[in-house]
C-alpha cells in the first residue's frame, strides 16, 4: 500500500478518491474521519485526508490518472463562462451552470470571456 495523495480538503481528496475507484483501481481514504471532526484544522498533516493505492503495482497508473484530472481542473480556470439561461457566471472549466443546472457553451460558442476583468 503506498500513499498517493494527502490535503487539508476532506471534499478534494473524496473527489480523486472517486475518479480512482472509477478508474477501477483500488485505494482507500485514511483519516477520513478525522477530516469530518475538525481536527484538519490543525496545521499537521498527519491528520489530513489521505488516498492510499491498495496495491504498489497500481500507483503509476492511478497517479497518471491524478495528474491527468488535475491538468483538467486547472483548465479554464482563469476565464469565466456566462450561462445563456440564467445569466450566471461560472469558472470556465465547469460544464453546467452552478446556479441553475443547465449546460454550459463551449468557447466555439463565443460564451467565454477572459479571466481577471
Amino acid at each position: 500500500m503506498k500513499e498517493l495523495f494527502r490535503h487539508r480538503d476532506h471534499t478534494l481528496v473524496s473527489y480523486y478518491r472517486g475518479l480512482l475507484e472509477a478508474e477501477g483501481i483500488p485505494v482507500i481514504m485514511r483519516n477520513e474521519y478525522l477530516a469530518m471532526s475538525g481536527l484538519t484544522e490543525i496545521p499537521i498533516t498527519e491528520f489530513y485526508p489521505n488516498i492510499c493505492v491498495l496495491h504498489d503495482e497500481d500507483y503509476e497508473r492511478a497517479w497518471k490518472v491524478m495528474r491527468r484530472a488535475i491538468h483538467e481542473n486547472a483548465r479554464g480556470s482563469d476565464t469565466e463562462v456566462t450561462c445563456a439561461e440564467c445569466g450566471e457566471s461560472n469558472p470556465g472549466n465547469f460544464e453546467v451552470c452552478f446556479s441553475c443546472g443547465k449546460a454550459l457553451g463551449t468557447a466555439a460558442d463565443g460564451e467565454r470571456e477572459s479571466g481577471g476583468a
